[in-house]
């Protein structure tokens, strides 16, 4: 079986709280964090993972942890979130008030990644996805998870700003009926049960009744 990936974004922190761009600097989840990262671990808990992987920063990591997925998780520098070099910290109010026209995915960060740098770190990646069989639990960002999701359709950086993802959601990225040349995103920024009910039921097949 080809893999399925779920992408599943970090939980809270106070700068994601705030809409501080968080690239390098490494914070810890809020204590809504960890209550949003605990849950995911109930909402995957019935989902067997042939591999899991995560971005090495700490709040990625910690959700990883609080999910029940660390003992098995793999370090992977390529999830980190985008280098937003001079923009780090800052919100996009406030950048927009020096550069009204700055567009993350289409201008990138001075001092930091292009958006062809990220879109590169995404395909690299998303080519080890490819070979991978099963289901894949990836924990990173807000960003980085939006051009890999975009990347994933074989669509450019520029699309990925249409993909919102908010913090302790879960994502899947599949093929149509199981063929390698015709990836999907197979659900999209499930941020509560209320919204998707219980994952592991909604994307499995049900059988057909005469």
């Amino acid at each position: 079986m080809l893999a399925r990936i779920y992408v599943i974004r970090h939980g809270e922190t106070e700068w994601s709280r705030s809409g501080q761009h968080t690239g390098l600097t490494d914070i810890p989840l809020t204590a809504h964090g960890e209550d949003g990262a605990q849950e995911l671990g109930q909402r995957l808990r019935n989902i067997s993972f042939a591999r899991v992987f995560t971005s090495p920063r700490q709040r990625a990591r910690r959700t990883c942890e609080l999910a029940g997925l660390a003992p098995v998780a793999e370090i992977e520098p390529d999830l980190a979130e985008w280098d937003y070099g001079d923009y780090e910290g800052q919100r996009s109010v406030d950048i927009h008030k020096a550069r009204p026209d700055w567009n993350l995915f289409r201008d990138g960060c001075p001092s930091g990644e292009s958006p062809a740098q990220v879109s590169d770190r995404a395909d690299r990646f998303i080519a080890r996805l490819r070979a991978l069989e099963g289901n894949v639990a990836l924990f990173s960002h807000g960003h980085f998870g939006r051009v890999l999701a975009a990347r994933w359709i074989g669509s450019l950086v520029s699309q990925a700003q249409h993909l919102l993802l908010s913090t302790a959601s879960i994502s899947i990225l599949s093929y149509e009926h199981n063929h390698a040349d015709e990836p999907v995103i197979a659900l999209w920024n499930a941020g509560s049960r209320e919204v998707f009910g219980d994952i592991a039921s909604a994307i499995e097949p049900k059988p057909c009744r005469p």
